[in-house]
């Protein structure tokens, strides 16, 4: 239970920063954006404030911010249908009323001629009882539809995603994936304030209790000068020193409070992967501060993304085979994991999954945020968009071919965890 909470919130929160990140834009930029939704599916919660519905949806696969444009309009009023008007204290209409005129007495049912709701921002018709004059109807930027009841905000062009410029378009597809950086900065900023942060010192930091190095006689804060005569300047040398060297004693010669002591060690082997590496029981040394931590969180954030980025070069050039990927099901066993080692590598982990959500959103690909913005720099290229409906199909075979890759992804999670046990 534990770990689905731990895995449910670690994704939750990855999937709303990202999102935060197109909502903010694309205000900022002043699209009306309709709904900000957490997963997909059927609703399970919503609430509505200001012009926004805020949604928590069934399947917890993602997310989405659905912006005014980016999708045809559900509702339309063409020549020839009735619809009730209700205007606002400006004499303009607020309300257009689709169907079940009849609730709303006080409306003024028209016949419509001509309408614009996008540019003109008005309706032309003949009202009941007038049918011999043809009237002009204002329509308000702030207007709604009602229909069934429910209210549905109007769109004008000048809050439709299509019609701001490249640039604002860019940002707010742009800030989905940049949000995911920041979050994982933050995250480890917090980790190098609390815990601190490590510094490459030959050093020791705290050593465990079980450790063959508290039993050698070695203690915290001792500095090492040489291993087995070899001298050593940084906390990498000693590492690799007793990595190297699984049951075979070592020699560490140490400054501990301004006095020389020799102080014999045996690294215990321990399995990682398909190797036996040695180790002692000792961490490296850490500082704490503000500015230690703000340099801790942007080279860590830095080395993860360069380390994402070689993993997925070697996908591309076939060094990495596609069955190494994992889904929800293989992030959830490493989640599971993680867990069981600490609320400190699990945020490391939170952290890590943001940045690597970030990349693979950045690819290049149709569906995916990357995919858009390369759309943009062919409009930028251009200098006018590509059709919508032809840059639509495209992000439909490209979101059909995900889901096709997802689900191999999970059936090879399955198979490894499950199947193959």
């Amino acid at each position: 239970m534990n770990t689905v909470i731990a895995f449910v919130l670690i994704f939750g929160a990855l999937v709303f920063f990202h999102e935060l990140g197109h909502l903010l834009l694309a205000k900022r930029a002043g699209i009306l954006c309709r709904e900000f939704a957490i997963g997909f599916g059927p609703k399970i919660l919503s609430f509505k404030k200001n012009e926004t519905i805020y949604t928590i949806r069934l399947l917890p696969i993602g997310g989405f911010v659905r912006m005014a444009g980016e999708d045809p309009e559900m509702i339309e009023v063409k020549p020839g249908y009735h619809v009730g008007l209700l205007p606002g204290k400006d004499g303009k209409i607020e309300k257009i009323i689709i169907n079940n005129k009849e609730k709303y007495p006080e409306a003024r049912i028209v016949e419509v001629e001509k309408a614009d709701l996008e540019h003109g921002m008005f309706i032309t018709g003949f009202e009941e009882g007038e049918e011999e004059a043809l009237q002009r109807f204002e329509i308000s930027e702030h207007s709604f539809f009602i229909m069934d009841g429910q209210e549905v905000q109007i769109a004008p062009y000048n809050r439709q995603f299509a019609s701001k410029t490249l640039g604002q378009r860019a940002a707010a597809i742009f800030a989905g994936p940049f949000m995911n950086f920041i979050l994982a900065f933050v995250v480890l900023f917090f980790l190098g304030l609390f815990q601190g942060s490590p510094v490459d010192e030959p050093k020791l930091g705290e050593l465990t209790k079980n450790g063959t190095a508290i039993h050698s006689g070695l203690k915290e804060g001792d500095v090492v000068e040489s291993i087995n005569g070899k001298t050593v300047s940084s906390w990498k040398d000693v590492v690799d020193i007793i990595r190297s060297s699984p049951d075979k004693e070592l020699s560490f010669k140490i400054n501990r409070s301004g006095k020389d002591l020799s102080v014999k060690v045996v690294p215990e082997s321990f399995k990682a992967g398909d190797q036996t590496i040695g180790r002692i029981g000792a961490y490296n040394p850490v500082e704490k501060g503000f500015f230690t931590a703000v340099k801790y969180g942007a080279t860590e954030t830095f080395n993860v993304t360069k380390e994402i980025i070689l993993g997925l070069g070697k996908l591309i050039t076939g060094q990495f085979s596609i069955k190494m990927l994992s889904g929800p099901v293989g992030i959830y066993d490493v989640t599971d994991k993680v867990a069981q080692s600490g609320i400190e590598n699990l945020f490391r982990w939170a952290a890590m999954l943001s940045i690597n959500l970030g990349i693979v959103n950045l690819l290049p690909l149709p569906a995916l945020d990357g995919g858009r913005l390369l759309f943009f720099a062919v409009e930028a290229v251009r200098g006018r968009p590509i059709d919508r409906q032809k840059e639509g199909m495209v992000h439909f075979i490209g979101f059909a071919l995900l889901m096709l890759l997802m689900l191999v992804v999970t059936w090879n999670d399955i198979q490894r965890l499950f199947l193959l046990k």
